[in-house]
């Protein structure tokens, strides 16, 4: 759990570094470059494509954690739009908290059923 932790805080480290480089030089203007690819049927928008259904898985899995509440489909939307950068401390968080239970951290209050 503890290399799993480590490898959450690198993510938080590499993409808030990284993504402040990218701000600094090219600014806020993601959604024209990420669906311009998309639409140009390159590799770059081939990746996107990917990406953005990992976003929705990760987002759909936040969402379905916090039983679809209104603040669990919230917290989806921001999984969704925030990707590792909410994804990460939101695991680091649970994993500390739920003592490295790894079904818990997976199903949260959910009963496990066999």
């Amino acid at each position: 759990m503890l290399a799993f932790r480590a490898l959450l805080g690198l993510f938080i480290i590499c993409v808030s570094v990284y993504t402040s480089v990218v701000i600094s030089k090219h600014g806020w203007n993601l959604f024209t470059v990420f669906f311009g690819d998309m639409f140009a049927m390159n590799w770059a928008g081939q990746f996107n494509t990917d990406f953005t259904c990992f976003l929705t898985l990760s987002g759909l899995w936040l969402a379905w954690r916090h039983k679809f509440t209104p603040m669990g489909i919230l917290f989806g939307v921001l999984g969704f739009f925030g990707g590792i950068m909410v994804l990460a401390p939101f695991l680091l968080y649970i994993s500390i908290k739920d003592k490295g239970n790894i079904s818990k951290m997976l199903l949260g209050n959910r009963q496990i059923q066999d």
